[in-house]
C-alpha cells in the first residue's frame, strides 16, 4: 500500500507536467494516486493506514485527501480503509512538494516571457523546468532575444553587441540563448553546424569570433612584390585566407613549424603551415583546387591519416619524404609510438598503404624534423 512519503515523490515526479498545465491553462487537479495493495494481515494494515491518515490533509490542514470506506470484517469487525487518495487543488500540491514561492516566481517570469517575446510561448510548454532554472536572469536573456530578433546576422564579435547586459553574460548563457534563439529566429537565418566543435553558437548566429590563423611562406621573393604581400612570411584569419589566390603556384604544406620555416627557396612556390589536424581548415580554401599540392608529414600513423584527409579535400596532393626510401635511410632515428592503431584509409597510394601498415604494425615514428636539411633540400631541387 502506498505511504505518505511515496505519495510526496510521484506528486514530485509530475512536477512539469503541473508546470506546463499553467502554460497551457489546462486543469492539473485532482490528482490521483493508486491506493496500492492492502496488506492482508491487520496489523500490518493498521501500521500502513495510520501514518496514512495523520499525512492527510485532514491532519495536517494540507496535501491530500484521503477518502475511506468501511468494510466489516469477520475477524476484526468494522474497519476503515483507505478507498481514494487525491490532491484537490494547486495550493495543497505546492505546499506538499514545498514549491510554493518557486512556482509564484514561474508564473511571474511565464508572463515576462510572454509579454517581451510571445514567440516562446511554444517554447515555454516544452521547457518549463528550464524557465526554473534560469529563474534569477530571465530580464537579460530576454534582452538578447528581442536584439537578435531585430538584428538576424550581426556580423560582430560577442563583446560588441549593443546590449544592455554585462560583456560576459552571453558567453556566459550560451546553452539557454541558442536553445531561445533557435525558437524564434526563422530558420534561413541559422548557420548549419553540425559536425563543428569550436565556436559554434557564434558561427550559428553569424557573430564574429576568434579565427584560425593560416601561416603562410613565400618561397619565391619574386611572388612577394606580384601580389604586393607586406612580408614573406604571415599568418591570415581563414576567412580572408579564403579570399587570397595563388593558383597556379605551387603549395607545399608541412606538418611541424621548423620544417616550414626551413624549407629552401623555391621557384613559383609558397609554403602553409599545416600544423597537424588544422589541416581541415584549408578545405573551404576553394582557389587551392588548381594548385600543385605537396604534402610533408610526419612518417607514422597520424602523418598519413592526415595526408588521406588533405588529399579527400584536394585530389591531386602527392606527398614528399614519407616513402620507404625515406624511412629506411632515417630509421636509426624512428621511436617506438604507443597505441598506433592503422585504419581504413580511402585516399593513399598502394605505397603510401605499404608504409602505413608498417609503420603502424610495429608502431614506428619518423619525425619529419629528424630527416637533415641537406637531403630535405636535395629532395626538393629533384623535385623542382
Amino acid at each position: 500500500m502506498i505511504d505518505p512519503t511515496q505519495i510526496q515523490q510521484k506528486s514530485k515526479q509530475r512536477y512539469s507536467s503541473f508546470l506546463s498545465s499553467i502554460i497551457t491553462e489546462e486543469n492539473f487537479f485532482p490528482l490521483e494516486f493508486s491506493v496500492g495493495t492492502l496488506p492482508k494481515d491487520y496489523i500490518a494494515l493498521r501500521e500502513a493506514v495510520i501514518p496514512l491518515i495523520d499525512g492527510s490533509k485532514h491532519s495536517l490542514g494540507y496535501g491530500y485527501a484521503l477518502e475511506l470506506k468501511t468494510r466489516k470484517t469477520q475477524k476484526h469487525g468494522l474497519q476503515s480503509l483507505p478507498k481514494r487518495i487525491s490532491i484537490e487543488t494547486e495550493q495543497d500540491y505546492l505546499k506538499l512538494i514545498k514549491k510554493e514561492k518557486e512556482v509564484l516566481q514561474f508564473k511571474s517570469d511565464v508572463e515576462l516571457i510572454r509579454t517581451k517575446v510571445p514567440e516562446l510561448n511554444s517554447w515555454l510548454y516544452h521547457n518549463p523546468l528550464t524557465v526554473i532554472e534560469h529563474r534569477d536572469r530571465w530580464s537579460d536573456l530576454l534582452k538578447v532575444c528581442q536584439y537578435f530578433q531585430q538584428n538576424p546576422k550581426p556580423n560582430l564579435y560577442i563583446r560588441e553587441l549593443p546590449i544592455q547586459v554585462h560583456t560576459k553574460f552571453v558567453e556566459q548563457n550560451q546553452k539557454i540563448l541558442r536553445s531561445l534563439l533557435e525558437a524564434i529566429l526563422p530558420v534561413e537565418q541559422l548557420v548549419s553546424v553540425e559536425g563543428e566543435k569550436n565556436h559554434t553558437f557564434e558561427k550559428r548566429f553569424s557573430l564574429k569570433y576568434g579565427e584560425h590563423l593560416i601561416r603562410l611562406r613565400l618561397l619565391d621573393q619574386s611572388l612577394k612584390d606580384k601580389y604586393d604581400f607586406p612580408a614573406s612570411d604571415i599568418s591570415v584569419p581563414v576567412s580572408e585566407f579564403r579570399q587570397l589566390n595563388l593558383n597556379p603556384h605551387r603549395c607545399f604544406i608541412t606538418e611541424n613549424l621548423m620544417n616550414f620555416l626551413t624549407l629552401p627557396p623555391l621557384e613559383n612556390s609558397f609554403a602553409i603551415f599545416g600544423g597537424g589536424y588544422a589541416v581541415p581548415t584549408l578545405k573551404t580554401a576553394t582557389w587551392l583546387s588548381p594548385c600543385p599540392i605537396f604534402y610533408w608529414g610526419d612518417l607514422d600513423v597520424d602523418g598519413f591519416k592526415i595526408l588521406s584527409q588533405l588529399r579527400s579535400y584536394f585530389p591531386q596532393t602527392i606527398s614528399i619524404m614519407m616513402d620507404m626510401t625515406t624511412f629506411e635511410m632515417f630509421h636509426n632515428f624512428a621511436v617506438l609510438v604507443v597505441g598506433a592503431i592503422a585504419e581504413t584509409l580511402p585516399h593513399l597510394t598502394s605505397e603510401e598503404e605499404t608504409l602505413y601498415t608498417h609503420l603502424a604494425l610495429y608502431h614506428k615514428r619518423l619525425e619529419q624534423e629528424r630527416i637533415s636539411q641537406v637531403y630535405a633540400n636535395q629532395f626538393l631541387q629533384n623535385l623542382m
